[in-house]
């Protein structure tokens, strides 16, 4: 059991106000940038990431031998020569991209990789996930939606896994999502204690600001009806007052997470070297990481600098930085763009408001059923001055915002700016999510040149539920309006937001070609379904841009790196609503290959 010093000294340890915008951990839906769980748990645990940069020794970095890759289907998404059968590879470069029968004479006797006719397109660009999390949750047990699509087949995975561990190990699932898969609300203690009650069993959920574990885990963590809630966290409870297992935002999970040896032992530098392979699995060459400094702030920056050292990174990392750590930032004067071709900083991230299916997204209308128009996290003065700042000092913005409300702030707090000479669109200012759009502000996003990033997953797994329950239909449609701006020439890309929705750019683009909707025959304001061409330049070159890596990746053109896939068919051939099966069959990376599938 804990005594009253030690539960005092618990609470104490929750996450810096600094770090967490003002009522955050409310919102059980909320972005994972914010979600305080894992600063409380390196907090607890005494974990260092500066010591965990420190177990990945440096290393040499590999690149492919010179190579031509024939007889293929090129893809190049360059628009003065799209299409092309032969690529030059010399030194990790495209040196040439065209037709077999024009290939540089000098070059004729290279070693050849002959496709027999496969495509080949750039390699995809994972514009908004978040690496830190993804690294702490990946050995773990995926129960998601993805892979099971009721509680019970999702139950029935951790017992497998628990026959599986030795008596008293962690059996750990993540990504469990009860807006998704059918059973109740939430997992209780005795649901998990029919998993094991052999292991302490913990569940996090998809949001990462919710958890659930067995009666095991509870007396591990000395856990009984006289123990207070943390400071902004909740314990669930049953009728008598002891834990029922459900444990409600960061420093409550914390107090049973922090026992999980797993959690402990395992290498973080390691771990993000292991969300990588996953990336290459389904084509992404390059992602960039949406709220760095959340965890542990500039000791992120040691992580980021050990896996680039290491020389064994299979994707290319872009990171923008929470404003949320903007005066540990200030203390050590960061700047924007440092970095090179594999690790670079290229924005500031800022969160305004929460989530439209936590009801936490700023309205400018209450949600259906509710006189509540959701919240804003930053004050708009804060916001305005913010925004200037960060222009000023030569920063790219980014703004997540969900609600129509908080979209009217974001574009208010750019048009101030830009009244004062600063361009937001010479700095390729973004607004992350960009959910609810009326068209005003379409026009307004294009007069200033604003580029949003659609979390297009929110169309599929949540938009039945947008119409019947959370805005109704009439606004529902003016969700992700991804071609309304293609119509209006603006630059956007579609994003997972991982592990919001897992990292896979071509069911993404299938979500935005075909506006279906999870567990229902409608389609969600068909009207903004987009061509695939315009989804698969979504994932690659407009989201390498957004990115500040145009110049080097996103299109199969001469210069850049021979960052490409092998797909066993052609996403503009296929019919729309097979994207998301097209197989990614080869992954490469500077000329080298990083996946192939067998």
């Amino acid at each position: 059991m804990f005594d009253d010093q030690s539960i005092d000294a618990l609470t104490e340890l929750q996450m810096p106000e600094s770090l967490v915008p003002h009522k955050h951990s409310a919102d059980p839906f909320a972005c994972p940038c914010c979600a305080n769980v894992f600063s409380e748990t390196l907090r607890l645990t005494n974990t260092d990431l500066s010591e965990h940069a420190k177990g990945l020794p440096p290393g040499p970095r590999s690149i492919g031998t010179p190579m031509l890759v024939t007889n293929a289907h090129i893809i190049t998404m360059d628009a003065s020569h799209p299409n092309a059968d032969t690529m030059l590879v010399v030194d990790g470069k495209i040196l040439w991209v065209g037709m077999q029968a024009d290939v540089p004479e000098e070059h004729n006797d290279l070693k050849r990789l002959d496709l027999k006719g496969k495509v080949v397109v750039p390699g995809f660009v994972e514009p908004h996930m978040h690496l830190p999390p993804l690294a702490m949750l990946h050995s773990f047990s995926n129960i998601g939606p993805n892979r099971f699509d009721t509680t019970a087949q999702a139950l029935e995975q951790l017992k497998k896994d628990a026959a599986a561990t030795p008596h008293g190990e962690w059996v750990v699932g993540r990504q469990f999502d009860p807006s998704l898969q059918q059973g109740p609300d939430y997992l209780t203690r005795q649901m998990l204690d029919e998993v094991s009650t052999d292991h302490p069993v913990f569940v996090y959920n998809a949001s990462l600001h919710l958890g659930y574990c067995n009666s095991v885990a509870i007396d591990l963590a000395g856990l009984d009806e006289n123990t207070p809630d943390p400071q902004g966290a909740e314990l669930g409870r049953d009728a008598d007052g002891k834990p029922n297992g459900v444990l409600k935002a960061g420093p409550a999970m914390a107090l049973v997470v922090r026992h999980n040896t797993k959690l402990k032992e395992q290498n973080l530098a390691e771990a993000c070297l292991s969300v990588f392979n996953s990336a290459n699995e389904v084509g992404i060459t390059t992602l960039c990481d949406q709220g760095t400094g959340m965890f542990q702030g500039p000791k992120e920056l040691d992580l980021y600098q050990s896996l680039h050292d290491s020389g064994r990174m299979t994707a290319r990392f872009r990171y923008c930085v929470s404003q949320a750590a903007a005066k540990r930032w200030d203390e050590i004067g960061l700047t924007w763009g440092e970095g090179d071709e594999w690790v670079r900083r290229t924005g500031w991230k800022i969160v305004s408001d929460g989530s439209n299916q936590g009801r936490t997204g700023l309205q400018r209308e209450a949600f259906v059923g509710s006189d509540a128009k959701g919240m804003a996290y930053i004050e708009k003065d804060e916001l305005d001055e913010a925004v200037e700042k960060r222009l000023r000092e030569g920063w790219a913005v980014c703004v997540h915002a969900n609600g129509d409300a908080a979209i009217d702030r974001v574009l208010d707090a750019f048009s101030k700016a830009k009244a004062k000479g600063l361009d937001p669109a010479a700095q390729r200012c973004r607004i992350e999510h960009c959910s609810i759009l009326h068209d005003d502000q379409i026009e307004k996003m294009a007069e200033l040149g604003l580029s949003p990033s659609f979390l297009i997953g929110h169309v599929h797994y949540w938009g039945k539920a947008f119409v019947e329950d959370i805005f109704g239909p009439e606004k529902a449609a003016k969700l992700d309006r991804t071609g309304a701006c293609e119509d209006l020439g603006i630059r956007w890309t579609i994003h997972s937001d991982d592990p919001v929705t897992e990292m896979n750019p071509l069911r993404c683009m299938e979500n935005a070609v075909t506006r279906t909707m999870w567990r229902s025959d409608q389609l969600l304001s068909p009207e903004e379904r987009v061509p695939a061409a315009a989804a698969l330049r979504a994932v690659t070159i407009d989201a390498a841009w957004q990115c500040h890596s145009d110049h080097e990746v996103g299109s199969l053109k001469a210069g850049k790196f021979a960052d490409f896939l092998v797909l066993d068919k052609d996403p503009l051939a296929v019919a729309p609503e097979q994207l998301g099966s097209i197989q990614v069959l080869e992954t490469w990376i500077s000329g080298e290959q990083v996946f192939a599938r067998t």
